[in-house]
């Protein structure tokens, strides 16, 4: 056996401590990733139903108009459809309450009212080279029959 300098023998330590902790830390890091996920069905189904709301409009023209309405028809309520074709016209969009369509957005917080009934979260956010503006909306989806539909959204 070779002698082993007190210097080397540190190293040797050092390098075993740093990889105990790396190990430590990925552990960790695994463990916070599998948070169960504390909602509720309804909550879980209707984000469903919003993300999928939300991510069709913002990948069409947003602009409010009477066509662009009636390809939305599917993920609204019918009373909702018939207030905004009641409505008089305007700039602003009715679903994030703006007249500068947002680059993207986040469904965030739920909360379920009862089984029927959830209110969304729905985080907005212009991007520049400068900044990054972040607004939010509430909206409102309830169960008919076996879909959940956007029913309401409001500031």
């Amino acid at each position: 056996m070779l002698p082993v300098s007190g210097q080397q023998r540190a190293v040797f330590f050092a390098g075993r401590a740093v990889g105990f902790f790396c190990l430590l830390f990925t552990a960790y890091c695994s463990l916070s990733c599998s948070i169960p996920n504390l909602e509720g069905g309804e909550c879980n189904e209707a984000r469903d139903a919003v993300r999928q709301f939300y991510s069709f409009h913002f990948g069409n023209d947003m602009r409010p108009s009477a066509e662009n309405l009636k390809k939305r028809e599917r993920f609204l309520t019918p009373e909702l459809t018939a207030s905004l074709e009641k409505a008089p016209p305007s700039a602003i969009d009715y679903f994030t309450a703006t007249e500068q369509a947002p680059k993207t957005f986040k469904v965030g917080k739920c909360d379920a009212t009862d089984p029927t009934h959830t209110v969304f979260q729905v985080q907005l956010y212009w991007r520049d080279d400068i900044e990054t503006v972040q607004k939010e909306v509430h909206a409102e989806a309830i169960k008919t029959g076996d879909a959940w539909l956007i029913n309401k959204v409001t500031n």
